[in-house]
C-alpha cells in the first residue's frame, strides 16, 4: 500500500456547489472578503480624517478598485502568462472559471483605477495611492491562503517536515507515495505578501509621518512587496516558462520595484522642494 510521511493536500476548493454549472468557491469568497475589508478600512479612515469621501464615494472606490483588480489581473495574466492560448481563443479572458490571475496585472489595474479616482474627485493621486496600498494586504493575505486551498501554484520538491504532498503536481492517477512533497510556498506568500505588508504599512500609516511626503508609502509598498515576492519565489515551483532565468514572478516583480523606487524619489524630491521653498519664504523680507 502507498504511504507517505507528509500531509497530503485534500482540501476541496468549493464551498458550495449549486448546480452543474455554477459553485461558490474558496477563490471567490477571498475576493469578496478583502473586498468587504478595504471597505471598512476605508471608512475607518474617513472617521480618522484621513480620507475627506463620503459614504457614496468611498463605494465608488471599492467598486473602481474591484474592477482594477479583475480586469487587470485578468489581463495581465492573459497577456504575461497565457498569450498564445489567448491568441488563439479571445474569449478565454471571459472563461474566469478556468482561472488565471495575474497579482502584477491587478496592481497595475489598480493604479489605473486610482488615478481615475484622483481626477474624478479632484484629490491628490500619491496621498489616495498611500492610503489605498495599506488595503491590499488582507487580500493578498486570503487569496494566497485561496491558492493553497486549491492546491495550485505549489512550491518546489523539499523535504521539510511541513512539506505538503500536491496530487495536483502529478498526472492524475498517479500513486501517492510516488508523489513528492513541496514546500507550502503559497502559506509562505501569504505571510510575506499579506501579513507582514499588513504590519508595515499600518505601522507606517499611523506611527511615522509617512503622510507628509505624498508618494513614499505607496512606493515602500510596492518596493516591499517586489522584495517579499522574489523571496517567495525561490521556494515557489515556476508555473511557466522562464525569462532570462528568472522565474516570471522575479522577472515581473523587478517592474514593479522600480516603480516603487520611482515613487520613493519623487516623493522626497517633492519634499526637498518644498523645504527650498519654506526656506526661501523665510528669507524673504
Amino acid at each position: 500500500m502507498s504511504t507517505t510521511t507528509h500531509w497530503v493536500h485534500n482540501l476541496n476548493p468549493i464551498v458550495l456547489q449549486l448546480g452543474d454549472h455554477f459553485a461558490i468557491r474558496w477563490y471567490g469568497l477571498a475576493y469578496m472578503t478583502g473586498f468587504i475589508i478595504a471597505y471598512f478600512l476605508l471608512r475607518f479612515y474617513t472617521k480618522k480624517k484621513l480620507l475627506p469621501f463620503n459614504e457614496d464615494q468611498i463605494s465608488t472606490i471599492i467598486i473602481a478598485n474591484l474592477l482594477g483588480v479583475f480586469i487587470g489581473g485578468r489581463l495581465g495574466y492573459m497577456l504575461l502568462y497565457a498569450w498564445p492560448e489567448w491568441f488563439s481563443d479571445p474569449l478565454l479572458f471571459f472563461k474566469i472559471w478556468q482561472g488565471g490571475m495575474s497579482s502584477h496585472g491587478g496592481f497595475v489595474g489598480v493604479l489605473i483605477a486610482i488615478g481615475w479616482i484622483a481626477k474624478r474627485y479632484q484629490y491628490s493621486y500619491f496621498r489616495l495611492n498611500d492610503l489605498i496600498c495599506t488595503l491590499v494586504p488582507p487580500g493578498l493575505f486570503l487569496g494566497r491562503m485561496a491558492n493553497f486551498i486549491n492546491g495550485e501554484l505549489w512550491g518546489k520538491i523539499s523535504t521539510v517536515p511541513w512539506a505538503v504532498v500536491f496530487p495536483q503536481s502529478m498526472p492524475g492517477g498517479s500513486p501517492i507515495a510516488l508523489i513528492p512533497p513541496r514546500h507550502p510556498s503559497q502559506i509562505y506568500e501569504a505571510l510575506l505578501e499579506g501579513l507582514l505588508l499588513l504590519c508595515y504599512t499600518q505601522w507606517r500609516l499611523w506611527k511615522s509621518k509617512a503622510l507628509l511626503s505624498p508618494g513614499r508609502l505607496s512606493g515602500e509598498f510596492l518596493f516591499l512587496y517586489a522584495v517579499v515576492r522574489i523571496v517567495g519565489e525561490q521556494f515557489r515551483e515556476p508555473d511557466a516558462s522562464l525569462l532570462l532565468g528568472m522565474s516570471r514572478g522575479i522577472f515581473y516583480s523587478l517592474f514593479i520595484a522600480l516603480l516603487g523606487s520611482l515613487s520613493i524619489w519623487l516623493s522626497f524630491q517633492t519634499a526637498s522642494q518644498k523645504k527650498r521653498s519654506f526656506q526661501g519664504d523665510r528669507r524673504s523680507p
